[in-house]
């Protein structure tokens, strides 16, 4: 709490008379107003992270092998899963065969045209074959590649929900992956504090009683079923456990004059309002001050308090009112 520092902690030696004389050291604090005051308000998110994805087969077939588990990292491009290949590979081959004739015989027929033996119809129906031979050709190779499963990103295996020799139909899911770099936290922040908060900029998060950084990313542009908060994305440079708990800290400030006291310096007074002892030409006087905002040890409060007061530190338990100080 910076606005600490303005306190400059004074030891008042105290002489009081009885049947001896007695001396009392009082600790008292000089204060100064202040325009504004400082909160910091915290609000919990889950860390999620940036990718995730359930990974299917596109097309129908028996699963001939799963090469990861969970738990396993896995790079962009690694085969994770593989069907049974054997129809694919043999219509595969098929349409290679019929792509290698019709490209040798539209070659010919081009020859033979060039040299005037064939019409230019037979060159077309050449032609057209070809075509024909060359999408199916690509055809069945798309389709072997589809009994893969490639992933899409590196990462780390979340679930696995098949084994090898199940039968499935396509977008069954078979592996569950995440992005292993970075996690963001999905934050339910009230409307009011969001004109305190700019995108792009770092906030401090609380996870596992560290401070750790995160950039304001995202906002989403509705509120949440109707209420009147929205939902802040907040990405983190480094990759923390997914599903974990982080609490966003905000600092806010208030327009509102007053200053800072120690809780102890406070009494319990009339009508919601408390009391601080202050020493003025000598004398214990009782100011009164309404709390605005506790933290930690400390209370911002506004009342009759003036710049360089000296408040008593321990209030009524240390001190009289009324009470001369020589």
């Amino acid at each position: 709490m910076s606005n600490l520092r303005i306190f400059r902690y004074i030891t008042i030696f105290c002489l009081f008379a009885s049947i001896s004389f007695r001396v009392v050291s009082i600790e008292v604090l000089e204060v100064k107003i202040l325009d504004s005051y400082s909160i910091t308000k915290t609000f919990p998110g889950k860390l999620l992270p940036i990718e995730q994805s359930e990974l299917a087969f596109e097309i129908t077939g028996k699963i001939k092998n799963i090469y990861v588990d969970v738990g396993d990292y896995v790079n962009k491009g690694d085969i994770l899963a593989k069907l049974d290949d054997r129809e694919s590979n043999a219509q595969l081959n098929q349409a290679k065969a019929k792509y290698d004739l019709s490209k040798q015989v539209l070659d010919r027929f081009e020859d033979l045209r060039a040299q005037g033996h064939i019409s230019i119809q037979d060159l077309d129906k050449a032609r057209s074959d070809f075509i024909i031979a060359e999408s199916q050709y690509e055809f069945f190779k798309v389709k072997l590649e589809q009994t893969n499963i490639i992933s899409p990103f590196n990462g780390v295996i979340q679930n696995r929900f098949l084994d090898t020799g199940t039968v499935i139909n396509s977008g069954i899911p078979i592996l569950e992956i995440i992005d292993s770099n970075y996690v963001e936290a999905h934050i339910s922040v009230p409307v009011i504090y969001l004109s305190e908060m700019q995108l792009g900029q770092e906030y401090d998060f609380e996870f596992n009683g560290k401070i750790i950084k995160a950039t304001f990313s995202k906002l989403a542009p509705m509120s949440p079923g109707g209420s009147d908060s929205r939902l802040a994305i907040f990405k983190f440079s480094d990759f923390f456990s997914p599903g974990s708990i982080a609490n966003l800290q905000i600092k806010i400030t208030q327009k509102l004059r007053g200053t800072w006291v120690p809780l102890k310096s406070l009494s319990q007074s009339e009508q919601g309002l408390w009391s601080v002892y202050t020493i003025e030409d000598n004398v214990v006087v009782k100011d009164l001050v309404e709390i605005i905002y506790f933290e930690n040890n400390y209370a911002y409060v506004s009342g009759t308090l003036k710049d360089n007061d000296l408040i008593v530190l321990g209030g009524a338990a240390k001190i009289i009112e009324g009470k001369k100080i020589n």
